[in-house]
């Protein structure tokens, strides 16, 4: 049961935490000023999909090639030291907000928007002539360009968006959002019948690098800015000065990032924990699609749950169904398992993954500081998928022994769960308190 006045708050933050979690909030333009849908919207709508379909999409299947890199292009490296690779990438994604974000507020969509897909494109090309056992070509290539070229395109892709939209940002930035998980499922079947068909590795990353460049061309013709809003007058110290001294703030972003170590360790070890415990390779290459696909059934269900409980209550449910998941990998061993923890984890992940901007927005009380921190929180809560697989990878070992990283992971996706707990205690202490207040 939601705590009072929880769910008239909830439906509000929550509503504008996914329409403005990607940019400044910025001074409304009036009803005839802004335009609501038309063809050029929606052509962006598209060319905005297309780009998360593409740069997450690579980054949710990395189990792809951390499968790959440990079984057999770089065999003489360690499971975690393999891992820092995806980790990067998928930090340098959540902090090239702070900057591709900024310079979007400035007018500078295309440069930043075009100029990561360049980017990307180039980064795949050169991943295709990486040779086997050099760390650090692959490190250059997926780790830091396509990094830094994700972070340059995903931020202003979504923002642009509200430029177009007046009452429909929620269902359009919910489209494009799904394009991150269509785009895992869609990635993961391709690189797995490449590189681990007859074309191998070099070639196999080549053609998808052909077919990704094809979809951001299109991309990049068809996304245009809209009505231009005015950029607001926020103080970036102020906001981080009163976002680092604020109890519930601190708790969400160390909550959020106990969760992305264990969702990033299960994204990146799912399919070679199925292979390792005997399951057929045919089979363990669909792991990660039916993961990918569930979280589908998880974003829409952040979409009504945090209406009906609150944001808080979803938040901590899905983070101990998925730390309880996590425990279970250590059981993984047949393919009804593989289906069952799968599907589980996807729904869960996918609640918890598309919760954040929401729960910010919750706290958050000036909404016009709800950009700025997001910005800040994201890097922050960031650091959990930096670190969490490789420490996964070194307590792995190279002899497998799996139940020590699900142990790990599983535990500090249950202490996040914990920290939110604390904080919906804070939340409902100070909901009393307001209402003594009123009464007196």
């Amino acid at each position: 049961m939601p705590f009072p006045s929880q769910n008239l708050e909830t439906q509000s933050s929550f509503a504008s935490g996914v329409d403005m979690a990607v940019s400044r909030v910025a001074t409304p333009l009036s009803n005839s000023q802004q335009p609501d849908g038309g063809l050029r919207a929606w052509g962006t709508v598209l060319g905005s999909f297309l780009a998360v379909f593409c740069c997450f999409g690579h980054a949710n299947a990395y189990g792809v090639y951390q499968d790959y890199y440990t079984q057999y292009y770089l065999i003489n490296e360690s499971a975690s030291a393999i891992s820092w690779i995806g980790t990067t990438n998928v930090y340098l994604v959540m902090l090239g907000g702070l900057i591709s974000g900024a310079l979007h507020d400035r007018g500078y969509f295309y440069h930043v928007f075009i100029g990561g897909a360049i980017l990307q494109s180039f980064s795949l090309f050169m991943l295709s002539l990486a040779h086997p056992g050099r760390y650090y070509q692959i490190f250059l290539a997926q780790g830091l360009g396509s990094g830094i070229a994700q972070g340059l395109m995903f931020v202003p892709s979504l923002a642009v968006l509200s430029q177009h939209f007046r009452q429909r940002k929620t269902l359009v930035m919910a489209i494009v959002m799904s394009g991150a998980t269509i785009g895992g499922a869609v990635y993961t079947i391709m690189l797995n019948s490449l590189i681990n068909g007859p074309m191998g590795f070099s070639k196999g990353v080549r053609a998808s690098a052909v077919v990704e460049t094809a979809l951001l061309l299109v991309a990049c013709l068809i996304t245009r800015t809209g009505v231009e809003c005015p950029p607001p007058s926020v103080n970036f110290r102020k906001v981080a000065k009163s976002c680092f001294s604020e109890a519930p703030f601190i708790l969400t972003m160390i909550g959020f990032a106990c969760f992305e170590v264990g969702y990033v360790y299960v994204l990146f070890y799912f399919q070679t924990d199925s292979i390792k415990h005997g399951l057929s390779s045919t089979f363990s290459f669909y792991s990660l699609v039916i993961l990918n696909l569930s979280s589908v059934f998880g974003q829409l269900g952040a979409g009504f749950l945090p209406m009906l409980i609150g944001v808080l209550d979803t938040t901590i449910a899905a983070l101990i169904v998925t730390a309880v998941l996590i425990f279970g990998m250590i059981w993984l061993g047949s393919v009804s398992s593989v289906v069952i923890i799968g599907v589980l984890f996807g729904i869960a992940s996918g609640i918890s993954i598309s919760i954040i901007a929401p729960v910010i927005a919750f706290l958050t009380r000036d909404p016009s500081e709800l950009g700025t921190r997001l910005g800040i929180a994201y890097p922050v809560l960031g650091l959990g998928a930096l670190v969490g697989p490789p420490i996964a990878g070194a307590l792995l070992t190279d002899r497998y022994i799996w139940w020590a990283p699900s142990v790990f992971c599983g535990t500090v996706v249950l202490l996040g769960a914990v920290l939110f707990i604390v904080l919906r205690i804070l939340e409902l202490r100070k909901a009393r308190k307001g209402a003594d207040g009123r009464m007196e």
